[in-house]
């Protein structure tokens, strides 16, 4: 029996996880006390049981030490496994050192995932200078691509769309979408001076002045790259162009600097529960934590001894 758990502010998510797999939902209770502690109480699962933890890693530092109390706690209690569902997956970025002694976050979150979690699920993480998931995290992860979802929200907002990737790490969102949707796609080049400071130099766009643009990345943070695109496409275009991605992590005042800049309208997926999570990715997170569950119940039945050798 498989029993979902939901970190605070993910209750949601957790809900449509249940009613996609038919798991059951379990309680999972914080409270913060005045010194800024907290305490971490689970229904316990029975002897046995798998465990899932949903849990969207934005703004992670407050949300990391209660997890991994849960995760611990659930384990102590029985679980003979406990999975993650994480859709957005922090520190992904910083997947280098990029100035002498920093820490490369990413490969530090790899090594605690693999200590505290069995198995992970998540969506589109940012890797970069990685190939794959596995070269983070070493046990059976599933990486979900939301290229589908964010598809058909467009082709039911836009009539004649024209991606366009905000940077060159943006390709393959903008690839994977514009051949679903049969159209036309671009990508800007970026140069970046510092965390809110970057210059994006479009390509020529006449070719295709009665489309709308549609501005694709992964993650919205800062939203500079974003910004800056739109107040190129001005040059451009008068059409009112909108703005997708999968995670919305949305620094303070992001939103609305993008839509003054232009910005129609802005959609980002359920991974993280904003204004603006208008792209229900559910149903692919379920199917992946459903196959990561059966096949890694396969494995333990393999690895069982048959009946006829047991004395």
């Amino acid at each position: 029996m498989t029993l979902i758990y939901a970190m605070p502010g993910n209750e949601v998510f957790a809900e449509l996880l249940v009613q996609h797999t038919g798991y059951s939902r379990a309680g999972l209770f914080l409270h913060r006390f005045p010194d800024g502690e907290t305490r971490v109480r689970v229904d316990a699962p029975l002897k046995g049981e798998q465990a899932v933890l949903v849990c969207t890693l934005d703004r992670p530092d407050p949300k990391l030490w209660p997890l991994t109390m849960a995760a611990s706690t659930l384990r102590e209690l029985g679980a003979r496994r406990v999975v993650l569902v994480a859709p957005y997956l922090a520190y992904m970025r910083q997947d280098a050192r990029f100035h002498p002694g920093e820490a490369i976050s990413a490969r530090l979150l790899g090594a605690w995932l693999d200590h505290y979690f069995d198995a992970l699920v998540t969506v589109d993480p940012h890797l970069h200078r990685y190939h794959s998931l596995s070269q983070i995290y070493s046990r059976e992860a599933r990486l979900v691509h939301a290229a589908a979802e964010l598809t058909a929200w467009i082709a039911s907002r836009v009539e004649r769309p024209l991606l366009v990737g905000p940077d060159e790490e943006s390709r393959q969102w903008i690839t994977a979408v514009a051949n679903l949707l049969c159209a036309p796609s671009v990508v800007a080049h970026k140069e970046r001076h510092g965390d809110r400071e970057v210059t994006v130099h479009l390509p020529e766009l006449s070719r295709w002045l009665d489309h709308t643009p549609v501005l694709l990345d992964d993650i919205i943070a800062s939203g500079q790259t974003m910004l800056q695109t739109l107040r190129s496409l001005r040059a451009y275009t008068k059409a009112k162009p909108i703005c997708v991605a999968v995670h919305g992590v949305f620094a303070e005042g992001t939103l609305e600097a993008l839509r003054s800049e232009g910005a129609s309208e802005i959609a980002t997926s359920n991974g993280i529960a904003t204004e603006t999570s208008q792209i229900d990715i559910s149903r692919p997170v379920a199917e992946a934590l459903m196959d990561i569950s059966s096949v890694i119940n396969l494995r333990r039945s393999d690895e069982m001894p048959s009946s006829r050798n047991v004395m």
